[in-house]
Parts: structure tokens; C-alpha cells; sequence
């Protein structure tokens, strides 16, 4: 039985890219082979990885201005490469923090330069919202500036994105890439792992303006060089070849259902129908402002914590798993990226209501 998944990543895939995955696990389009098996420079191949790349711009329109790059390392592998990219001749940089993932990058770049925090979200209750640009303490001339424009753990999304003029904005969009229509012409860089939205862990989408990639350090390793793979058209070395594939299947996938614009109409309705489920009880609890509540990961705590295990016991005999929060803020998470249909969402609010009902 297939069961709702609500977890923070690796995530919950469309079924229908799980089907065709399967049907062609053996046999790809006649060629006899895998793509689990194919050279990385054959025809067939190269057939799938320039789809992925070209489908991945028009739903994104991505500008020509920018180059999407297939890497791998994940978002927390992007935390280091991202100044080793861009401090070469300015080791500084500026970082809005919101939330975990965030505070993870600022602490990583101080391995390679200086890392100042400009502003936080951080309250007395956690990270609950993402701060202004009128609040930002910027530093005198910074390599860049860092964003993480969506908390997978602490489930704030920063929706609002300010022009910094000359001032490179680099994000991490790891949790709620796809999600939405972003105006990438804001960005200098942007970059998220695939096991959210675009596929399955394995390969790490980097979108970078092309103005930006003569700014590595010396010590950037050549595997993890902008311009050096943005030069050898993400092959510099063997790519992560059936994620790249699955993620092409999910960009199909999306253009099917319509683009960017329906799926955010969707996941609208579904964050919707979650938060007004819990605002409308003193049973569960949301911390994080309304303006800044990420529409993907959506974190709550019960009143009453002694009955977390209940609830997530109740849960999963549902078949609603991957509920509980992550280690570090407790509490439950619902993870309701693109794939995670309607349905679940509502088999959630049934259950939560039942569940108040009962324990109350």
C-alpha cells in the first residue's frame, strides 16, 4: 500500500515518475540499457541530461544571463563551495540567518573567509519569521550576501526578495525550489539539492549568473569550480547520471500539470488548509509569523508534548509517516512538497481533528 509521506527529504515523488522509472529501469527507450548503466558521453544519455537542462530553464525561465549547473554535494556540499566560488578576491561575506540551515552556511564560510551575520530571525520562541531588508546591518562591500529563502526545519520562507544593486544574492532554495515561479534575475546564484522538489538525492542544481564565475579561490577544487563546469556543460566529471534522469522526469512531469503557476496554486491550498487547521485549535501550535510560513514544511507542536508518541503512533497507523520534527526543534513536520497530493493533506487535518477530539 502506498502511504502519504510527509518527509522533510528524501521526499515524497509523483507515482507517475515512479512508474516510468520502473518501466524503463531495464530498458531505456529501446537502447537495450539502464540509465543506471549508460556512459555519461553516450548519445542516449546526453539526450536525457540536455532535456533535463532545457525543461529546468523554461519552467524556471531562467535567463540567459544564467548557467544551470548539475553538481553534486547537496545543499550543505553548496555551503563550501559557494565561497570558494566567489571569495577571490573579497574573502567576506554577508548572511541573513532564518532558521537552521542557514546558520549552518554562515558558520561553513568561515572556513574560507569572513562570515558576518546581518541580520536574524531568531526570537526567544526560535526562528519564527525572516527579517526586512530594512533591518539588515550589511557589511562595506561583500562578496555576497546569502539567503536561505525556505527553513526546512523551522518552516520559514522568505517570500519578499530585495534588489542589493552591484551586491551578488546567493540563495538556498533547497526546500521549496519548484514550488513557485522565482524571478531568477534577482539572483546571482541560486541552488538547492534534489530531494525535495526536483527528484532524488544525488545531484545539486546551481543556477549562477555567468559574471560570477571568474571569482574562485585558488584552493576551489577543480570538480567543484563554476566555470569549470559550466565550461565542460556539467561533465567534467562523471555526473550523477540517474538523478539527473529522474529529475528530468520530474521537470516533465511539472510541465504537465502546467507550470510553476498551478503548482503553487496547489501547494497554496494545501498550506492553507493545514494552518487553518491548526490556528483554528489551542490543541497545536505554530511559532512561526504568518507573513513568513513556508507553504512546504510546515512545523507544529502539540499543547501537550507527553503525547507526541500517541500521535505519531496514530499516525502511522494511518499511514501518514515522517511526522515527527527534526531532532534539533522537536515536535511534528509536515513536509508537503509538489508530490504530496491533496489528499494527504486532508487525511492529516481528519487525523489531527479526530486525534484533538479524543486527547483534549
Amino acid at each position: 500500500m502506498r502511504v502519504y509521506n510527509f518527509s522533510a527529504g528524501p521526499a515524497a515523488l509523483p507515482e507517475e515518475v515512479l512508474r516510468q522509472a520502473a518501466d524503463e529501469m531495464l530498458d531505456w527507450h529501446g537502447s537495450g540499457m539502464g540509465v543506471m548503466e549508460m556512459s555519461h558521453r553516450g548519445p542516449e544519455f546526453m539526450q536525457i541530461h540536455a532535456e533535463a537542462l532545457l525543461d529546468l530553464r523554461e519552467l524556471m525561465q531562467v535567463p540567459a544571463s544564467h548557467q544551470i549547473l548539475f553538481l553534486q554535494g547537496g545543499g550543505i556540499g553548496e555551503n563550501a563551495i559557494v565561497p570558494l566560488n566567489l571569495f577571490g578576491s573579497k574573502p567576506r561575506a554577508d548572511f541573513v540567518v532564518t532558521g537552521s540551515w542557514s546558520q549552518k552556511s554562515q558558520k561553513e564560510a568561515l572556513k574560507y573567509g569572513e562570515s558576518h551575520i546581518a541580520a536574524t530571525g531568531r526570537t526567544e520562541a526560535g526562528f519564527t519569521h525572516s527579517p526586512p531588508k530594512s533591518e539588515w546591518k550589511l557589511s562595506d562591500d561583500p562578496a555576497y550576501v546569502h539567503l536561505c529563502t525556505n527553513e526546512t526545519i523551522d518552516g520559514v520562507e522568505t517570500f519578499e526578495i530585495p534588489d542589493l544593486g552591484d551586491i551578488p544574492l546567493v540563495a538556498d532554495a533547497s526546500s521549496h525550489i519548484l514550488s513557485r515561479p522565482m524571478d531568477i534575475a534577482k539572483y546571482g546564484v541560486l541552488y538547492g539539492g534534489a530531494q525535495k522538489n526536483i527528484g532524488m538525492a544525488g545531484v545539486t542544481v546551481v543556477i549562477v549568473r555567468e559574471d560570477l564565475l571568474d571569482r574562485s579561490m585558488p584552493i576551489c577544487p577543480s570538480a567543484f569550480e563554476w566555470k569549470t563546469v559550466a565550461a565542460n556543460n556539467s561533465m567534467f566529471n562523471t555526473p550523477p547520471t540517474y538523478a539527473i534522469y529522474i529529475a528530468g522526469l520530474v521537470f516533465k512531469w511539472l510541465k504537465r500539470q502546467g507550470g510553476l503557476e498551478v503548482i503553487e496554486a496547489r501547494n497554496v491550498e494545501k498550506a492553507k488548509l493545514l494552518y487553518d487547521t491548526i490556528d483554528a485549535s489551542s490543541f497545536y501550535i505554530n511559532k512561526v509569523e504568518r507573513r513568513a510560513r513556508s507553504r512546504m514544511n510546515v512545523p507544529f507542536f502539540l499543547a501537550d508534548e507527553t503525547r507526541n508518541a500517541d500521535f505519531l503512533a496514530g499516525a502511522k497507523a494511518r499511514g501518514l509517516l515522517q511526522l515527527k520534527g527534526h531532532k534539533s526543534v522537536g515536535g511534528m513536520r509536515a513536509s508537503i512538497y509538489n508530490a504530496v497530493p491533496l489528499e494527504a493533506v486532508k487525511a492529516l487535518v481528519e487525523y489531527m481533528k479526530e486525534f484533538e477530539a479524543k486527547h483534549a
